[in-house]
Formats: structure tokens, C-alpha cells, sequence
């Protein structure tokens, strides 16, 4: 068990400013000021504070308000999608993906990729916040949890070390206040998936705290519709984010086979939690009205790409209240694993559709500038464990 973090004044909730603020012997009203150049002006110095007192912006300061996060390298792809390598105050590195929305078609015979498909669940959510201009382009921001993974998909970067610590939820928000200071000129934030470095449910009081403050109406004010936690499958805790959070907040489950012997070599997660208890917390899960679940399934060339599995997974899903995103494997240097070539990939999603299931293969974005997660921040890392068992 890692010892829990101290908090830091950027994940104090407007009524925890309050209380502190008040021991300093300072007026209520400033609780909301300090939140809102934290959170909705993403201003971490107190210095810059212009409406506040000096001698309060001074308790700011020795209270150890500052930036949490710094952009350690920043890579373009041809496609405008941006990899963030962002460096907290102790030295280690996580990753976040900037990705723009995109129109047009994508390869032959793709229907939608996985960023257009966010959207189609949509039908409430814009009267939940002011309308954006239609000359917007909406941008997805991919964030990170942990420095690392402790659950050892054989598929995956992120875990090629090991876990090396939880962020704080100072640390998770962060990576938003980042983001949102590196959008182009006519970008907005639409969706925050949290689908980068490690599992957000491993790091549940952090995750939590963090989601509450993004979702904060006096904050960054992201609809709760419009942010995304993935997990490989941690049962308790996707009971308890439904509990927690009435279901609102979006659910992704990376599930990436469909029995439980290949589930357990790709995922060692399913040892403790195999597919007869993730599917039941998936059918308890507090779905609202109109939303859906996102399925997330990595196709593996020989291991999980065949017609016979697609045809399993559409029986497995039976009557859950999904959606398919197919991602086509990253290849990573730790793995001898690789992507289907695109034929399998495009049999594997006309079987989903012909069984009645909306089903997107994830758009490869940022290839060139390695935007596939761990690829950047885990460059040389030694594998802790990377073969896959047959």
C-alpha cells in the first residue's frame, strides 16, 4: 500500500478553501477567488493574483500553492494531435494526448473513428453549459493517473516499468491546466478521457477528487458527460464510481477478449476479476437514460482477432447498454505482439454491426510523434514483465 500524499492546495475544493482561508484569518468570499484563478483561469501563481491582497497572496505562497506540472517536451503530429510530456515537481514523467476532433473520411471502409463516436451518446448534453461556436474545433485530452501501471496488459506501454507511484489529483488536474494552455487558437475542451498512463481505479481517492474538481461548475466545469474513466477492470471501484457519482461520469472498460483464459494472459487483472463478475458490475452499473457503456477491445493479431471472437463478443455483451471502440494494436518494443492487418480489423467490426452494435475502430492518431500511451515517457525503461504467454 503507497502512503497517501499530502493535499495540495490545488485539489482543495471551494469548501475546503473556505475553511483554510479561514484559519488564516481571511474572509469567506476569497475561497471562490482563489478556486477560480486556480481552476477556471488555470493560474497557479499567487503573484499574478491581481484582485487579491498582497498579504494574502503571500499566505497563498507559504501554504505551497505553485504549479504541480511543467511540459517537459512537447511533439506535433502531422495530424495536430499533441503528446505532452509533462514533468511533476519530484522529476518523473507521465504522458497526455492533446487530439483534435476530425472530419472526413478515414480509411477505406471506416465508418467513424472512436473520437467522433464520443459524441453520439450526446443527445442532453448540450443543454447542460453555453453552447460552443460551431467553428470550434473540439479537442479530446487524454490524462494520466499514475506513473506507470501495476496491471500488466502485455498490449501495453504504460506498464513496461511497473507502477512508480500515484498522482495526486493536484497532479491528474494538472495535466488539464496544461492542456488547456497549449489549445491552438479556435480549439476548445470538449471530452477528458482518463485513458493514459496507469489505472485510474487503482488510484480511486485521487481519481475521484480529481473528477469532482474538474466537473466543478465554479472550475474548469467539464460536464460530467463529457469526461471518460477506463479501467481494465476493477470491480469494487467501478462499483463504487457508480456509487459515488450516481453513474454520471462515463465508463470505459478495457476488455480485450472474451474468456477468461485469454483474457487472464493478455490482462492479469482478470485472475481477481473474471468475466462473470465484470459483466455483472457492468449490468449493475448506475447507467443514465441514453448512455452507454464503452467497450474498448485491443485487436491482437492470432490472439483475439478472428471472426469467431467478434461472434462471442456480441454474445457476451448481450442486452448491456454498449458501444465497441476496436483499437487496432500500437506495437511497442517490449512486445512481440502486433496489430491484425486491416482486413481482420474491418471483418471483426462488420460482424459487431451486422449483430446490431455500434462499434468504431479508434482512428490512429499522432503516430509520428508517438502518441500511443507510455510510448514517450517510458522510452528505455527496463521491462519489468513484457511476454505474452501462450
Amino acid at each position: 500500500m503507497l502512503a497517501p500524499r499530502p493535499l495540495h492546495p490545488l485539489a482543495r475544493t471551494p469548501a475546503e478553501w473556505s475553511e483554510r482561508l479561514a484559519s488564516l484569518g481571511e474572509r469567506g468570499f476569497r475561497a471562490q477567488q482563489v478556486f477560480r484563478w486556480l481552476h477556471a483561469r488555470g493560474v497557479l501563481d499567487p503573484a499574478l493574483m491581481s484582485d487579491l491582497p498582497a498579504s494574502l497572496r503571500q499566505k497563498l505562497a507559504d501554504d505551497g500553492l505553485g504549479p504541480t506540472a511543467a511540459v517537459a517536451e512537447l511533439r506535433r503530429s502531422l495530424d495536430r494531435t499533441r503528446k505532452l510530456l509533462v514533468k511533476m515537481n519530484d522529476g518523473v514523467t507521465v504522458e497526455s494526448v492533446l487530439i483534435p476532433s476530425v472530419s472526413g473520411p478515414g480509411k477505406p471502409g471506416e465508418l467513424l473513428d472512436a473520437d467522433a463516436a464520443a459524441d453520439e451518446d450526446d443527445e442532453e448534453a448540450e443543454a447542460e453549459g453555453p453552447a460552443e461556436p460551431s467553428s470550434k474545433i473540439r479537442v479530446t485530452q487524454c490524462i494520466s493517473t499514475q506513473v506507470g501501471c501495476a496491471m500488466g496488459c502485455v498490449f501495453c506501454a504504460s506498464g513496461v516499468a511497473g507502477l512508480k507511484r500515484h498522482l495526486g489529483p493536484e497532479e491528474i488536474v494538472g495535466q488539464v491546466l496544461l492542456g488547456k494552455s497549449l489549445l491552438d487558437e479556435g480549439e476548445v475542451l470538449r471530452n477528458v478521457v482518463l485513458m493514459g498512463m496507469g489505472e485510474p481505479l487503482h488510484n480511486y481517492e485521487a481519481t475521484a477528487r480529481a473528477l469532482r474538481l474538474l466537473t466543478h461548475p465554479q472550475g474548469i466545469g467539464l460536464s460530467s458527460r463529457r469526461v471518460t474513466v477506463s479501467t481494465s477492470g476493477l470491480v469494487p471501484e467501478i462499483a463504487r464510481l457508480g456509487q459515488d457519482f450516481r453513474g454520471q461520469i462515463g465508463l470505459a472498460i478495457s476488455l480485450h477478449a472474451t474468456d477468461d483464459e485469454t483474457r487472464s494472459r493478455l490482462m492479469p487483472i482478470n485472475r481477481k476479476y473474471p468475466l462473470d463478475e465484470l459483466l455483472q458490475a457492468l449490468r449493475d452499473y448506475p447507467l443514465p437514460p441514453r448512455r452507454r457503456i464503452t467497450i474498448e477491445y485491443t485487436l491482437v493479431s492470432g490472439r483475439n482477432d478472428s471472426i469467431e471472437e467478434a461472434r462471442r463478443l456480441a454474445s457476451l455483451l448481450h442486452k448491456l447498454r454498449v458501444k465497441i471502440n476496436l483499437i487496432p494494436m500500437n506495437p511497442i518494443d517490449a512486445s512481440s505482439l502486433g496489430p491484425p492487418d486491416w482486413d481482420r480489423v474491418y471483418a471483426f467490426q462488420n460482424e459487431l454491426i451486422a449483430r446490431g452494435y455500434s462499434c468504431f475502430i479508434r482512428r490512429q492518431r499522432g503516430d509520428d510523434v508517438a502518441a500511443a500511451c507510455g510510448q514517450l515517457a517510458l522510452r528505455g525503461a527496463a521491462p519489468k514483465v513484457r511476454v505474452a504467454r501462450d
